[in-house]
C-alpha cells in the first residue's frame, strides 16, 4: 500500500514537472512569434507585420474616385507603423518639428510628400533598413485588416475607433488613444490623413484584378488616406481616397511609414 503511493506521488511529481517545461516552452514560443509580429526600432517607433493576401480594393457606394471594387493582391509581407509618425519621432530624425498642434506624443503634420519621403530616406540611413512610405494597396490592405465593411469595425460609425470633428476639439490628438483595428493598428482612420506614395488617379480604379498595384506612372498630386480631426465619419471610410499636391501641407496631413523585409 505504501509502495503503491508512493509511486502516485512520484507519477504527479513527473506529470507536474512535465506540464510546467510544456506550459514553459509554449509560452516561450508564444512570445518569440510575437516579438516576430511586432518590432520597435531606435527611435521608439512600432510597428507591425503585415502577411500577404487579397482583398477587394474600393466601394462601389462611395465616390466615383472609389470605384470599381476590384480584387488586389499583395503578394509580400511587410511591417507598418502601428500609429502615425509622431512629432518626437519626426524630430529625431528630421531635427525640426513643423507642426501646428506641437506635442510629443501627436502625429507630425504640415509634412509635405517629399518630406515624408526624406524621412523615410534618413530613417533608413539610421536603422540599415529599407524605410518607405506605404503604397495605397498596402494601405487600404491594412486599415481593412480582413474586413470589407465601411469601416474596419463595422458599417455604423462608432467614435471610440476615430478622431474626427465630433470628438477631436478641433484639433489633432495623441496617437493610439483610440481602439485599433484588428490588425492592432491605431488612428487609420482619423487623426491625420496619411500620406501614400502612389500617384493619385481621380477617374478610379480599373476593373482588372491586381497584383501589388504601384498606382499610376505620373500625376499631379499624390494619394492622402484616413481622414482627419477635421473631416466627418464620411472621411474616415477604409475606401476613401483624396489627391493632394506633393508640395502641399496641411495640418490635417501626416504619414505613416512601412518597413520592407529583405
Amino acid at each position: 500500500m505504501y509502495e503503491k503511493t508512493r509511486k502516485s506521488v512520484l507519477w504527479g511529481v513527473v506529470l507536474f514537472v512535465c506540464q510546467t517545461f510544456v506550459a514553459s516552452a509554449l509560452a516561450e514560443e508564444g512570445e518569440e512569434k510575437k516579438s516576430e509580429q511586432v518590432l520597435t526600432n531606435s527611435i521608439g517607433m512600432d510597428l507591425t507585420r503585415i502577411e500577404p493576401g487579397s482583398f477587394m480594393m474600393g466601394s462601389d457606394k462611395g465616390d466615383p474616385d472609389e470605384k470599381p471594387v476590384h480584387e488586389v493582391k499583395i503578394t509580400k509581407p511587410f511591417y507598418i507603423g502601428v500609429s502615425e509618425v509622431t512629432q518626437e519621432q519626426y524630430e529625431k530624425v528630421m531635427g525640426t518639428n513643423p507642426s501646428r498642434f506641437e506635442e510629443p506624443n501627436r502625429p507630425v503634420e504640415n509634412v509635405c510628400w517629399e518630406e515624408a519621403k526624406s524621412f523615410c530616406r534618413k530613417l533608413s540611413e539610421m536603422e540599415k533598413a529599407e524605410y518607405r512610405l506605404p503604397t495605397e494597396a498596402e494601405w487600404e490592405h491594412a486599415c481593412r485588416a480582413g474586413t470589407q465593411t465601411v469601416f474596419y469595425w463595422g458599417d455604423n460609425s462608432d467614435t471610440s475607433y476615430f478622431r474626427c470633428a465630433f470628438n477631436s476639439g478641433n484639433e489633432s490628438r495623441p496617437v493610439g488613444t483610440v481602439k485599433p483595428n484588428a490588425w492592432g493598428l491605431h488612428d487609420m482612420s482619423g487623426n491625420v490623413w496619411e500620406w501614400c506614395e502612389d500617384w493619385y488617379a481621380d477617374r478610379g480604379y480599373s476593373p482588372r484584378a491586381t497584383t501589388d498595384p504601384t498606382g499610376p506612372k505620373s500625376g499631379s498630386r499624390r494619394v492622402v488616406r484616413g481622414g482627419s480631426w477635421c473631416g466627418t465619419p464620411e472621411d474616415c471610410r477604409s475606401a476613401n481616397r483624396l489627391g493632394y499636391a506633393a508640395d502641399g501641407r496641411l495640418y490635417t496631413i501626416g504619414f505613416r511609414v512601412c518597413k520592407s523585409l529583405p
